[in-house]
C-alpha cells in the first residue's frame, strides 16, 4: 500500500538530517469537483467573451455574400478588396492618428488631475470639503449630453470649436475617476506614512508624486483605462464639435463607412476590427499593472 506521507531532509553541518514525516496535503472529492466545475465554467465563459472578436475578425475577411450565408470560423479571401473599399470611403490611419490625439492626452490628464484631486478629498481637511465632493458625484448622474448644447456654445465663445481641446479639456474633470481614487485612498494610503515624509521635509507635490502615485498606481490603471474606451468610442460629442473631416475621429469615420458602403459588410467588419485593436493594447498593457497591484496588496504583511 503506497503512503501518502513525505520525509523533508535537510543539511545540517554537512550531514543530512530526515525530519519528522509531515502528511501529504490532498483533496478531498467534493473540493477537487468543486475546482473543476470552477474551471470549466472560466473556460467556458472566456470562449464565450472571445468568440465575438473572432467572428468579427473572420467577418473582416470575407466578401458579403459569404457573411449573409451564415456564420462561418474559417478566413476568407476577400481582406485585400475589403480593405480597398473601407480606404475608398475613408482614410482610416488618419482618423486612428485623431482619435489617439484625443484619447491619449485625455486619458493621461484625467489620470493625473483625478489622482491629485482625490488626494486633496481623501487626505486633507478643509472647510467645504464634504459639499464639494457631493458636488462632484452629482456631475456623475448627469448624462453629458443634457449639456452638450450649453458646451458647444461654451466652445464657440472660447474660441475651441472644431479642435480637439473641446474634446480634451473636460476629460480633466471626470468625477467617476476621482470618486473611485478617494476611495482608495482611503483604504490604501496610510496617513502615518504621509506625517513620516511631512515630518522628514517633504512638500505635499512630492508626497504625492514620490509616495502617493506608486500606491494608487493599480486604481489609476484600471480608471485609465476606461477613460481611454470612453474617449476611444466616442462619437457625439467629435460628431458635433468637429467641421473639419479631416480632423474626424475613428468612431464618425466608420459611421460613415456603413452609410457608404451598406452592402458592402466585410469593410464595415473590417473597420470596426481595427478600430478595436488599441483598446485591446491599452488594457493588455494596464492590466499588467493591476495585476501586479493587487500581488503586492495580497503580499503585504
Amino acid at each position: 500500500m503506497r503512503s501518502n506521507n513525505v520525509a523533508v531532509v535537510w543539511k545540517h553541518g554537512g550531514v543530512k538530517r530526515r525530519s519528522a514525516i509531515a502528511p501529504r496535503r490532498r483533496l478531498r472529492p467534493g473540493l477537487l469537483a468543486g475546482r473543476i466545475f470552477l474551471y470549466l465554467f472560466l473556460i467556458c465563459l472566456a470562449v464565450l467573451c472571445f468568440t465575438p472578436f473572432y467572428v468579427m475578425i473572420i467577418n473582416a475577411t470575407r466578401s458579403t455574400p459569404e457573411i449573409n450565408r451564415g456564420l462561418s470560423l474559417l478566413p476568407g479571401k476577400a481582406l485585400v478588396d475589403n480593405y480597398h473599399s473601407m480606404q475608398q470611403s475613408m482614410n482610416i490611419w488618419r482618423g486612428f492618428l485623431n482619435s489617439a490625439a484625443v484619447a491619449v492626452p485625455s486619458t493621461l490628464l484625467a489620470a493625473y488631475f483625478g489622482a491629485l484631486t482625490a488626494y486633496a478629498f481623501s487626505k486633507f481637511n478643509f472647510r467645504g470639503r464634504k459639499t464639494l465632493f457631493w458636488i462632484v458625484l452629482g456631475t456623475m448622474m448627469i448624462p453629458p449630453q443634457l449639456g452638450l448644447i450649453g458646451y458647444f456654445q461654451l466652445t464657440v465663445a472660447l474660441r475651441l470649436v472644431n479642435t480637439y481641446w473641446a474634446l480634451i479639456l473636460p476629460a480633466i474633470a471626470h468625477g467617476a475617476t476621482v470618486f473611485f481614487l478617494k476611495m482608495y485612498m482611503d483604504g490604501a494610503v496610510d496617513n502615518s506614512l504621509l506625517e513620516a515624509a511631512r515630518v522628514d521635509g517633504a512638500g505635499e507635490l512630492r508626497i504625492f508624486h514620490r509616495i502617493v502615485l506608486p500606491i494608487v498606481a493599480p486604481a489609476i490603471a484600471t480608471m485609465s483605462i476606461l477613460n481611454f474606451i470612453f474617449s476611444w468610442n466616442n462619437y457625439l460629442s467629435p460628431l458635433v464639435l468637429l467641421f473639419d473631416k479631416n480632423k474626424y475621429t475613428l468612431p464618425i469615420l466608420i459611421a460613415l463607412v456603413k452609410g457608404t458602403y451598406k452592402q458592402n459588410l466585410g469593410a464595415q467588419y473590417l473597420a470596426v476590427a481595427i478600430s478595436v485593436v488599441p483598446i485591446m493594447i491599452v488594457f493588455v498593457f494596464f492590466s499588467r499593472y493591476i495585476i501586479s497591484g493587487i500581488t503586492k496588496g495580497a503580499l503585504k504583511e
